[in-house]
Formats: structure tokens, C-alpha cells, sequence
């Protein structure tokens, strides 16, 4: 993967500022670090860092084509996967390729089809082409959001970049958060709404959309919608389907000219990934690496709940020995644990996860000693129906974000500066603004409408956070990180798969379990679903609620929008005061004191000013 940045200004000679591109583009070296490449001139500035994964020499960027009398020069975020369909179809338009990489593709995919292109594109990416000759700006972002892009318009500048820390480093874009953004903070957050990015100059392009900006037009668009559509195959018919394009999907993303492997929790879905992966390479003579993550103590300290029923540990050396992988455990202290919240914060440049991100960014610090390529097994939940708010009464029906029910809580954390109600008001908004979108058939039952905007929520809301997530702390350590669930193909054809089918044998992911039978163990198949771990080490929460303790203590700049004394009281209660978690499966008490430590560093290091 790699990482790139850009300034168009058509009113103005900006190819002086170059030391302005080279400082956003620097601060991008982690999802690049093996090349630089910039191409200046009077109204672009491009800047590109690569992490060479295909193609070393043909693949350098910046790339230049030229075309009918015309220059296109392209920066890409990404991975093509079916780039050799593709370039044989151009081949036959009438087009030449000097280079086997999947840049030169996109690029003259573009060349050739212009906006409708993204709709022959299978992959993740975020790309922007500029038309020198006719000085017009192509941007897009793929279809699922596994790829990032941010940009920012000011007066007559068109700024972009695939982080926001470097947006950042412009001149023209400042720190300012507005109501808006403190009210995504505190409401919605560590999701966000499409197109926000939290700061006020700065939007983030949603998936599935393309930005076309020129001198005399600016475009946004969606270009790919889930669609309503009759179903009409039989139970095994639809087995048959969804084996067949999740293998394809997997296989397809096995390209690499170096070394590739997968994690492997020992859960349903990453044990597939590994399953299909160990066969095809193995038939090149090849051994698949695995990894699994665990953390110091956890099997001591571990109770069973209903959000977290089993360890994975066992499990994983289940699937590691019937699939055949030479399998790594990477065992996170949780000292560690807690001092890489900040590390996590900047890899994302805004608070997220707390401990559930900075354990992904020691974990892949470590498997990145192994590999530059590794298949993970997100977004297979939120499109088979393996959370609880699908198939649990008093999830499902939940007038809110399923996954983010405790809106009063959240409204006690805000500072009395702020108006609750306003507050409610804003996420309610967000909710129903996102419920008007959902396409469903005039035919559907009350309950199939349901589920539909249970799957168009995941997909749109709760899959794009997690693919942030995995994208920042992976591409932290440049590690590629593919999601072979996150196939555009597999998503479409889900969005019309009843739930009655999708729940087989009366078991979340029961469609996915039936069309794997066989492939993978059967300890693998009928466990039941266990999220991403985390740790129950009372030393993490001992460490977290310390430092939570030190930041009321100092008088944080996160008081301007935290209530202090709510604050105060959850840390001498010592108990958490809701009875799920406050967002998703997994973040509770340590988590939220996590999110609070992340907050403050953010406030402080990004010099927030808070309007």
C-alpha cells in the first residue's frame, strides 16, 4: 500500500510551494516507506510514498500517461485485484502498457472511461488522476471505505491526502472543531458520519463516492448502492454462490511479489481466509505463516460473558494444525498495552478504539518482522450477521445505532457547556438521515425492511470504522492488510439474502458456516462467535484509570468539552455505569478510560481548538 497527497489551486502559480507538498508527503512515510515521488507543476502538486507490493520498477508513482493529446498523471492508494481482466480489456481498446503493476491499469481505466471507471474496478483504493491538459481533478474512494482519502476546499484550493495529519501540515487548513465535530466526539464516536472528519476544514470522501474538480465544477458522487432485488435460489443454490465468491475473492487477493500471510484467531472467518490461502500457496510450494494475538495473564484473568464466550487461543492452534501453517502467537503486555494509546492516536489522528486499537498496532508491528502482505478476516460479521444486533430482540430493534445504545451516558460525559438535547438531536439526525437512504422493495415484511437497515447500518457505519481502524494501525508499521469479505460482489449479493438463511441451523453466520463444511474443522465451524480479543488484566484498567486520574488532576484541555465531575465520579465509583458496552462488543470501563487518555494526548498533540 502507500500513502500520497495533493494540492490543486487553478488561480494561482503554487509550483513555489513545493516544500509545502514534501512536508504533507513526509509525514505519510509509514504507509511508504520505500519510495518518494512528486510531480510539480504551475496548478498541481502531487506527492506519493510507496510500499512496493507488485511490480518494484514499472510501479514507481507519480505515474505519467499520455493519451490522445493529453497528460494524465496518477497517485494510488492500493490493490487492484483484477488487474490482469482489466488490462486485457484496455489491450483490446487498443491500449499499451509499459508495466505489469496495477497502477498503470487504474490509470488507463481512467484514461479510457473517465468517472464510470470505478465501476470496472474490483479492489481497495484511493486514487486521484489529474487531467494537466485540461486541468480537471479526478479523485475516488472504493466502494467499501477500506482505503482512505481526506480533503479540504479553501477558497480556491483543492487539497487532499490519505491521512489527516497531513492535510494538517498545510498552511491553509487549521486545528478548529467545531459543534459539530465535538458533538461526533462525544455522541458518535469512535464512529463517525460520512463525511466527517471531526475538524472543521477538513471532509472525509465517504465510500463508494468520486470527487470531479475542476475550475469551473465541483462534483461529489455515489457511484455503488446497495440494491433491493427478488430472491429466488434455494438454500443450496445460495450456498453454492457464497462459496464460490468468497473463495474467489481470496484467491484473487493472494498476488504478491513478497511475502504474504494471515491472521488466524481460530474464529470462523479467519480460519476460512487461512484455509484457502495454505491450499493455493501450497500448491506453489509454498507455507503459510499465521498469527494470532493473546495478551500476558489472560487466560488467569478471563470470566465468560455473552459479548466474549471463548478465548482463542485453543482454537487457534486448532485451525493452525488441521489447515497446516507454521503459526505465530504475538503475546502483548499490557503495560504496552496501555503506553501505545497514544502511538495509536496519531496512527489515526483522532481517538478511536483505545485498547483495541493499540493492541492491533503491537500486533502488526510484529508480524510485519514476517510479511508486507496479510489477509484478515473483517467485515464478514456485519454482512453474514454475526453481531448481536441482528439476531438479539433487544438489540435489533433499537431506534439508535445498535452498536452505540447508551446515548444517555453519553450525553453525562458532556460538558454542561454543550446542550444534551442538542446533542441527542445531532446523533438522532444522523440515524434517520442514514434510515432514508436504505432501499428496500415494496413487497418486504416489516421485518425484512428491519434487517435491511441492520445490514445498510453495518455496512455504511460499523464496517467503515473497523476498516479505519485496520488500515491506520496496519499501515502504521506499512503492513498491507487485505479483507477478502470486503468484496463488493460478496456485499451485493448478501443485501438480498433473507435472514432466515443468513441464520442457519438457528446460528449467527449460519449461511458462511454451512458453505465452508468440510474445508475447514469442525471445532472452527461450530464455535460460537467471538469477537476480537481483549484483555481482562486488571493491571490494564489499574493503569488506565491512573492516568485518567492524572488528566482531571491537570486540568485537560478536553474539560472545554468533558464533564469533569461525571468524570470524577466513574473513577471513585470504580464500577462502569451501563450494563453493555458503550460501543460495540468489547469497550467498556477500560476502553472508555482508554478513549479519555486518547483524547486528552489528541487535544493536546494536534492542538485542537475547540470553537
Amino acid at each position: 500500500m502507500c500513502g500520497f497527497s495533493g494540492w490543486i489551486c487553478f488561480s494561482s502559480d503554487i509550483s513555489k510551494f513545493q516544500d509545502v507538498i514534501t512536508k504533507m508527503t513526509d509525514v505519510l512515510s509509514h504507509r511508504g516507506p520505500d519510495e518518494e515521488g512528486y510531480y510539480v507543476t504551475k496548478h498541481a502538486l502531487l506527492g506519493h510514498r510507496r510500499l512496493t507490493i507488485i511490480d518494484p520498477e514499472g510501479g514507481k508513482q507519480p505515474m505519467i500517461k499520455f493519451h490522445d493529446q493529453q497528460k494524465f498523471i496518477i497517485v494510488y492508494n492500493g490493490e487492484l485485484y483484477n488487474t490482469q481482466e482489466l488490462r486485457t480489456k484496455l489491450q483490446s481498446l487498443g491500449y499499451h502498457f509499459s508495466s505489469y503493476s496495477d497502477t498503470e491499469v487504474v490509470l488507463t481505466s481512467y484514461i479510457q472511461w473517465k468517472e464510470e471507471c470505478v465501476k470496472y474496478l474490483n479492489g481497495i483504493f484511493a486514487f486521484a488522476v489529474f487531467n494537466e491538459t485540461k486541468n480537471e481533478l479526478f479523485i475516488a474512494r472504493d466502494h467499501l471505505g477500506v482505503k482512505p482519502l481526506f480533503f479540504s476546499i479553501k477558497n480556491d484550493n483543492f487539497i487532499f491526502s490519505s491521512e489527516i495529519k497531513a492535510l494538517l501540515k498545510h498552511p491553509l487548513i487549521s486545528t478548529k472543531v467545531n459543534k459539530e465535530g465535538i458533538f461526533e466526539l462525544i455522541g458518535l464516536c469512535p464512529a463517525r458520519s460520512p463525511f466527517s472528519a471531526i475538524f472543521k476544514d477538513i471532509t472525509e470522501l465517504p465510500p463508494a463516492h468520486y470527487v470531479i474538480y475542476s475550475k469551473d465544477r465541483y462534483e461529489i458522487k455515489e457511484y455503488w448502492q446497495l440494491k433491493p432485488e427478488k430472491f429466488d435460489k434455494t438454500v443450496d443454490k445460495t450456498i453454492e454462490i457464497i462459496k464460490n465468491l468468497v473463495t474467489d475473492a481470496i484467491t484473487r487477493q493472494l498476488v504478491s511479489d513478497f511475502e504474504i500471510c494471515c491472521f488466524l484467531s481460530g474464529g470462523l472467518d479467519s480460519t476460512i481466509i487461512t484455509a484457502i490461502s495454505a491450499n493455493n500457496l501450497r500448491e506453489v510450494g509454498k507455507r503459510l505463516k499465521s498469527f494470532s494475538i493473546n495478551y500476558k495473564d489472560n487466560v488467569r484473568y478471563y470470566q465468560y460473558n455473552q459479548y466474549q464466550p471463548t478465548l482463542d487461543s485453543n482454537y487457534a492452534k486448532i485451525a493452525s494444525k488441521s489447515i497446516g501453517t507454521d503459526h505465530i502467537v504475538v503475546e502483548i503486555d499490557n503495560e504496552l498495552l496501555c503506553d501505545a494509546l497514544l502511538h495509536a492516536t496519531v496512527a489515526n489522528d483522532l481517538p478511536g478504539m483505545a485498547d483495541i486499537d493499540s493492541s492491533l498496532l503491537l500486533f502488526t508491528s510484529e508480524v510485519r518482522k514476517y510479511a508486507k502482505v496479510a489477509l484478515s478476516g473483517e467485515c464478514a460479521d456485519e454482512i453474514f450477521g454475526g453481531y448481536p444486533w441482528y439476531w438479539r430482540e433487544d438489540y435489533k430493534n433499537f431506534e439508535t445505532f445498535p452498536w452505540s445504545p447508551s446515548l444517555e451516558f453519553r450525553k453525562n460525559i458532556l460538558s454542561k457547556k454543550y446542550s444534551k438535547s442538542e446533542l441527542e438531536e445531532y446523533v438522532n439526525s444522523k440515524y434517520k438521515e442514514s434510515l432514508g437512504k436504505v432501499n428496500y422493495l415494496d413487497s418486504d415484511s416489516q421485518e425484512e425492511v428491519r434487517y435491511r437497515i441492520l445490514y445498510y447500518l453495518n455496512v455504511k457505519w460499523f464496517m467503515v470504522t473497523l476498516l479505519n481502524r485496520k488500515d491506520r494501525m496496519s499501515m502504521a508499521n506499512s503492513l498491507e492488510v487485505r479483507v477478502p469479505f470486503a468484496d463488493y460482489r460478496i456485499v451485493e449479493f448478501l443485501y438480498n439474502v433473507p435472514w432466515k438463511i443468513k441464520y442457519l441451523e438457528n446460528m449467527e453466520k449460519g449461511l458462511l458456516r454451512r458453505s465452508f463444511e468440510g474445508i475447514i474443522p469442525d471445532e472452527i465451524k461450530n464455535r460460537k462467535k467471538s469477537p476480537y480479543p481483549k484483555t481482562y488484566n486488571p493491571e490494564y484498567l489499574k493503569k488506565t484509570k491512573q492516568k485518567v486520574l492524572e488528566i482531571i488532576k491537570n486540568n485537560s484541555p478536553i474539560f472545554e468539552i468533558i464533564d469533569m465531575t461525571y468524570l470524577e465520579n466513574i473513577t471513585e465509583k470504580e464500577y462502569f455505569p451501563l450494563d453493555k458496552p458503550w460501543f460495540g462488543q468489547l469497550m467498556t470501563l477500560p476502553q472508555f478510560f482508554g478513549y479519555i487518555i486518547q483524547l486528552d494526548f489528541w487535544a493536546k498533540t494536534y492542538n485542537v481548538d475547540f470553537e
